[in-house]
């Protein structure tokens, strides 16, 4: 019997099937993420204000970014919302 495309079989697993190997998965990143913490303190950075030079300073500036990004794009969502039967 052959398979459609696009169609999943039933008795497959993936990689991520399984448990273990997220965890897995989530150890490494979080390792890789508190090495290069630490590491950040370590290096000089050649910032152009006094706050670029703070460890962390850049993961947080990202993170804040992001959160401003969201919030931005749920507010313009507000004004190019159309009715659902819009292009009917």
């Amino acid at each position: 019997m052959e398979e459609e495309k696009g169609e999943v079989s039933e008795n497959k697993t993936n990689l991520f099937d399984n448990p273990k190997n997220v965890k897995r998965l989530l150890t490494v990143f979080f390792t890789s993420l508190l090495i290069l913490f630490m590491i950040d303190f370590f290096i000089h950075k050649h910032g152009h204000f006094e706050w670029e030079n703070w460890p962390g300073f850049y993961a947080v500036f990202g993170f804040v970014a992001c959160v401003i990004v969201i919030f931005t794009a749920k507010l313009l969502r507000v004004f190019s919302k159309r009715d659902e039967r819009y292009y009917d």
